[in-house]
């Protein structure tokens, strides 16, 4: 995909983001891609491939968003998020004959190569995304939205970083300012009582504890360690959370 962006691209007009993001996870990569995509200037033609349906009947497309930027990538949901955040406009289906790519597509395997970065191309270059293909309606997929509840709040976890730290989607603020411990149940595992702090440092060598995440949201994490094994937590477990206001824990 590089060589492809770098025959039409200026050097440094290429931002790579990610590619350890796990393979399929089209809700998970989602999250990560708005959270990331959002930070970038008007004009950025964004680029995303998690795509388990490569070859098959999901279709190729571009989004038109707000101040001119683009959303190139599989209509399987993943660009949706990312598209609504931007303020989504008009979505065109990719006809691969019009993109007049360097090489012809090889396979049928490696979209990201043949089609969405030659797309990605001609966009950062001048080209209007009407000319890409005819209008389509984008596959909606909506991010899980966490819940208040009495004393607490509801939601699941949306990430699991390279660091296995377990990011939810239950916005870090919505716990009181006053709140020292929370106490969290993962998944099935019983309720721990954890510290509420703004460091990993803070909650000791090895020992778990909660604080926001870069994302903005409730992190639970393990200090140089890793909360998705000590948990037993994957992409989709609940997150329970109830706040408190007692000493730490320790």
């Amino acid at each position: 995909m590089k060589a492809v962006l770098a025959r039409s691209l200026d050097p440094g007009r290429i931002v790579e983001l990610a590619h350890d993001l796990p393979a399929h996870n089209v809700r998970e990569a989602a999250f990560v891609v708005r959270a990331m995509g959002i930070g970038f200037p008007p004009g950025t033609v964004h680029v995303v491939v998690v795509d388990p349906g490569v070859g098959g009947r999901r279709a190729p497309i571009a989004i038109a968003c707000r101040e001119s930027s683009r959303v190139v990538g599989p209509d399987n949901g993943v660009l949706y998020p990312l598209a609504q955040a931007l303020g989504i406009g008009t979505a065109y289906r990719i006809q691969p004959d019009r993109l007049r790519p360097n090489r012809p597509r090889v396979g049928t395997t490696f979209d990201g190569r043949d089609i969405f970065a030659p797309a990605a191309a001609a966009l950062a270059t001048g080209q209007r995304p009407s000319s890409l293909g005819p209008r389509v309606t984008p596959c909606r997929l909506e991010i899980p939205e966490a819940q208040r509840t009495p004393g607490g709040s509801s939601g699941e976890i949306v990430h699991i970083d390279h660091f296995g730290n377990l990011i939810s989607n239950i916005p870090a603020n919505w716990v009181p300012r006053r709140s020292r411990v929370l106490d969290v149940r993962v998944g099935s595992a019983r309720a721990r009582r954890l510290p509420w702090a703004t460091s990993y440092e803070a909650f000791g060598l090895g020992m778990p504890g909660v604080l926001g995440s870069s994302f903005g949201t409730i992190e639970v994490a393990v200090a140089q360690g890793r909360a998705a094994d000590r948990f037993h937590a994957r992409v989709g477990s609940s997150v329970r959370v109830r706040w408190g206001l007692g000493p730490r824990p320790g």
